[in-house]
């Protein structure tokens, strides 16, 4: 690293912060996240969910800024070249998305989590694995006003998380342009 010298803890967070931000990253989107889905009936797929969002996107946020801090505090800003910008920008712009998902669209996602769940338990539907059947509710106007919203905020989500992945790819490519021991 460029700005001060570095010490072997310093180094050891910063790689450990990086890592367990790509690994939760990977297993949440493509491991546990797809499994389930295929696995559980959707209202328990629901209700994992409902645990797992703001937990995911709390620790993403949190690791990303340890991971940004740690790189700015070693690249001071007059050291900056384009390469350097480029991943502070792109660190930054992953910390404060998973902040604006935790935040700002995680919250209303589960309050329509629990409208919709709380429809469909009543029209006796939710119980399907890995489809949405909405049954009698599919001519409720106030049931698809829901499903539309939850759909829009989830696929919001999902998009914003995509973004923050390839955040993640650009720096763990600049890292291992970097490495060293290898």
């Amino acid at each position: 690293m460029a700005g001060q010298p570095r010490s072997r803890l310093t180094s050891f967070v910063y790689l450990a912060s990086f890592v367990m931000h790509f690994g939760s990253q990977i297993w949440m989107t493509f491991v546990s996240g797809l499994s389930l889905y295929f696995a559980l009936p959707r209202h328990t797929f629901g209700e994992v969910q409902r645990v797992l969002f703001p937990r995911y996107f709390t620790l993403n946020a949190c690791l990303s800024l340890t991971t940004l801090l740690i790189y700015v505090k070693h690249h001071p800003a007059h050291s900056w070249d384009a390469e350097i910008a480029v991943q502070v920008i792109s660190m930054g712009g992953a910390f404060f998305l998973e902040l604006l998902i935790r935040l700002y669209l995680t919250p209303p996602l589960l309050r329509l989590i629990d409208v919709k769940t709380s429809l469909e338990r009543a029209a006796g539907v939710g119980a399907e694995i890995g489809r949405h059947d909405p049954g009698p509710l599919k001519h409720c106007p106030h049931y698809l006003k829901i499903h539309a919203a939850f759909r829009k905020i989830h696929v919001t989500i999902a998009m914003g998380n995509m973004l923050t992945m390839a955040c993640t790819v650009l720096h763990l490519y600049y890292i291992a342009s970097k490495i060293c021991v290898l």
